[in-house]
């Protein structure tokens, strides 16, 4: 079975776009797979079935992610760009002050 998983990225004040992750979205997989890649990279992205520390499998054509007033959870896991690297943000704990504003 898929885990599925969603980066939210800040792109505004009140603006962030969710990139939908296909499967492999669990913590111990997606935090080191994500460690090279920038938020700019995942935007790039636009939609992914897998990401992996040396390349971004990407649908073709992919969707355009939708844009949300805040980080929100939709899938099993979330993560979003914080403190100049990637964070699981699916528990309550995160601080949305150290996000980082595009």
């Amino acid at each position: 079975m898929s885990t599925r998983a969603q980066i939210a990225i800040q792109t505004g004040p009140e603006e962030w776009a969710h990139i939908y992750v296909h499967f492999d979205g669990y913590p111990s997989h997606m935090l080191p797979a994500l460690a090279p890649w920038t938020p700019e990279d995942i935007l790039t992205a636009k939609e992914i079935r897998q990401v992996r520390a040396d390349e971004l499998d990407c649908f073709d054509p992919p969707r355009a992610p939708p844009i949300l007033p805040h980080p929100t959870r939709e899938f099993c896991h979330l993560y979003v760009w914080q403190a100049g690297g990637w964070v699981d943000a699916t528990g309550p704990a995160i601080d949305r002050k150290a996000i980082l504003l595009l």
